[in-house]
């Protein structure tokens, strides 16, 4: 990782340590770059722009005392727009997903004098998830071998195209897809018209076509093998210039972060406000025991993983160069801690593995009167879905963990294992299921068939 040369990691020191200061115009102009359907982004994103917490961060004093800042939002459905504007010094700092991040970094080097820096996380999923292919939800393809000759769609560029990728050459029908570029949105309208055979897309866009019923996983991020994360990235001439800005927006991420995990349902509430993202959808996300992990540091895995989806570029031709050790500094984000009396490298070393730490979680209803209800076991909760329907309850949504993994969901889209011996087990994947179910000489079966035998006969 790169190491400034300007002694930050000491908190207050840190404007003491700073280079001498280039005369400040009364101005700063700071335009980033987000992406307000990227779930994983929103702590760098649209939380800190509603809640105004760069404002609430910025510096005010000292050599800041006279400026005025001009903070602009740009919103973009993906993250190469935002490399494409950040080239053209319309963006000085933006969130991305790990992909778009290697991608920008690369894209900077290539030229002969600008750069970008790799400054901070914003969370991540340990195993993967996020990314996803759907299917539509008639669709009688389960797995991605099924896809050789069909057509798959993908934001080019994105995440998900790059899992996408990796996916393939591992499964080795690279040459036997037809690749298609569409957007999200379009992404999703065609897998709900059955327009296209698949879509690959990144968080939430799977989990939103499973809660409208529109579209069905086939492979989920997490048969990657790749922990899936976003980050921040900033030009480094800007970066250089106005240190303390840039620590004073990683202060707000952190804040944002932790305003999440401390009122998870105010939080998807207004975002679901913010964003046009069903709450539903946005929870298990931001749950407990939800897919993303809030963390800002740079974890030496993570460094791993963005090297290991380089040579997945390298090999579709599809990317530059790029030296990491350059790109990455930890630097700004120490100085973040540092400011805010928080132990970084205890962050740093803590990862958050959802087979361990959603081992034992409950599974929840989230009644559309009464909130977020919670059962211990999987009968106790398919006994409460059935007296539910029986009284004509609305559930807005129920969750179940995946046995194989830990990950949260949609009990709707879950395959349901009853053993020989009357237990119950829920799967993300048909094939783990079918697996486990001959394991237990049990059966597959759907959500409506299990709550079935909850149902009094009379």
């Amino acid at each position: 990782m790169k190491h400034m040369r300007l002694g930050f990691g000491l908190g207050l020191a840190l404007t003491a340590a700073l280079p001498s200061m280039p005369a400040l115009a009364k101005t700063i102009d700071i335009a980033i770059g987000h992406q307000s359907m990227c779930t994983d982004t929103y702590t760098a994103g649209i939380v800190v722009k509603e809640k105004q917490l760069l404002e609430k961060h910025l510096p005010k004093d000292g050599a800041y005392a006279d400026v005025e800042y001009n903070i602009t939002w740009a919103d973009y459905s993906s993250g190469g727009p935002i490399t494409n504007q950040m080239l053209a010094n319309k963006l000085n700092i933006g969130v991305m997903g790990d992909y778009p991040l290697i991608v920008n970094g690369a894209k900077f080097q290539e030229t002969d004098s600008l750069r970008t820096l790799y400054i901070a996380g914003t969370g991540y999923n340990l195993k993967g998830s996020g990314n996803a292919v759907v299917v539509p939800a008639a669709s009688d393809i389960y797995s991605l071998d099924q896809l050789k000759g069909k057509s798959v769609s993908t934001p080019v560029g994105s995440a998900a195209w790059g899992m996408l990728l990796k996916a393939m050459q591992d499964t080795g029908i690279t040459e036997e897809v037809s690749l298609k570029n569409q957007s999200p949105a379009v992404g999703a309208a065609n897998i709900a018209a059955g327009k296209i055979d698949a879509h690959s897309d990144f968080c939430p866009w799977s989990e939103i076509m499973e809660f409208r019923g529109t579209g069905r996983k086939i492979y989920d991020g997490s048969e990657t093998g790749v922990p899936y994360l976003h980050g921040v990235v900033v030009r480094q001439d800007f970066a250089e210039e106005h240190p303390e800005v840039v620590t004073a927006f990683l202060k707000a991420v952190i804040e944002a972060g932790n305003w999440i995990e401390e009122n998870p349902s105010e939080a998807v509430d207004l975002m679901e406000k913010w964003t046009g993202v069903e709450k539903e959808v946005l929870y298990i996300y931001f749950s407990n025991g939800g897919h993303l992990t809030l963390d800002p540091t740079i974890k030496d895995k993570w460094v791993d993983a963005l090297k290991l989806d380089h040579t997945v570029l390298v090999k579709e031709k599809a990317i530059p160069p790029l030296d990491f050790d350059e790109w990455i500094t930890e630097d700004y984000i120490k100085a973040a801690y540092a400011d805010l009396g928080m132990d970084y490298e205890a962050d740093k070393a803590a990862i958050v593995d959802p087979e361990t730490a959603n081992a034992g979680l409950p599974v929840e209803i989230w009644h559309a009167r009464d909130g977020i209800l919670q059962y211990k076991t999987l009968p106790e909760f398919l006994k409460a879905v059935a007296e539910f329907q029986g009284t004509g309850a609305k559930l807005n949504a129920a969750y179940v963990y995946d046995k194989a993994t830990g990950l949260k969901l949609f009990a709707k889209t879950a395959y349901f294992v009853l053993g020989e011996d009357g237990a119950y087990e829920t799967f993300l994947r048909k094939p783990d299921a079918e697996a486990h179910a001959a394991e237990v000489k049990g059966q597959v079966i759907d959500l409506p068939t299990a709550v079935a035998a909850f149902i009094p006969s009379e």
